[in-house]
């Protein structure tokens, strides 16, 4: 039996606690309008940052100030964060694999925007991402980060075969509905987690809509909904 735990803190923020007590967290924007209080410990062995927005670099620069967490992410937002005084921070590029604490974490094609906004000017936050995680005992999860539907979902799920996908819903930024449950189709995933919906006004993509669509399409991937500050064993 699996003592691995992913949590949900809203938005598209997540940690895994492997069975090794290893602690990973994903877009950790722990502020956000979802979230449910503070999570019960910031500590953090690896953070994954998919693009660099402030509601996904989130509080990563509060959480890794020590050099025992490490974080990765595409080679600019390294540089950045960096300069910024962080003192362990790996950067990769879209295609490669990186294996860490045990973990193979690959970094996958992801359709949006990426920047930092420092007063009036406006930073290049490098391409955005998704992150394909292979943890100790071989299970795979896919975080698709921010990102429109793309037809190279496919490749990522015919090459990577995860267990578990989370796809963004909320539309306007990101896919909506319609558009996350025909990625499922693609991934072809065991099971699938919104998220990235209901944070701000303009994400008005909804988990019954998605529901729908999943059954309309005919989607063969369960829906498993995570309230923000729920957890789940995987």
């Amino acid at each position: 039996m699996s003592h691995n735990k992913l949590s949900f803190f809203g938005h598209s923020a997540f940690r895994i606690v492997t069975e090794q007590d290893l602690k990973i967290w994903i877009d950790p924007w722990l502020d956000n309008p979802q979230a449910a209080g503070k999570p019960d410990s910031l500590d953090a062995d690896l953070i994954l940052i998919t693009h660099a927005h402030e509601d996904h670099i989130g509080n990563c620069m509060d959480m890794a100030k020590s050099s025992a967490t490490e974080v990765v992410a595409i080679h600019e937002i390294q540089q950045y964060l960096l300069i910024k005084g962080l003192p362990n921070v790996t950067g990769m590029n879209i295609g490669g694999t990186y294996v860490t604490k045990g973990v193979a974490i690959t970094m996958v094609p992801a359709f949006h925007s990426s920047s930092i906004q420092e007063g009036n000017e406006i930073l290049y936050g490098g391409e955005p991402a998704g992150f394909v995680i292979r943890l100790e005992d071989g299970l795979i999860l896919y975080h698709a980060g921010d990102t429109g539907l793309f037809g190279d979902m496919a490749l990522i799920g015919g090459m990577y075969r995860p267990e578990i996908t989370m796809v963004p819903i909320g539309d306007h930024y990101t896919m909506g509905p319609r558009e996350a449950a025909c990625a499922c189709k693609f991934i072809r995933a065991q099971k699938v987690i919104p998220m990235h919906y209901g944070s701000f006004p303009a994400l008005t993509g909804t988990v019954e809509e998605f529901c729908k669509e999943l059954a309309s399409q005919q989607v063969d991937t369960e829906l498993v909904e995570l309230k923000p500050g729920e957890s789940m064993p995987i």
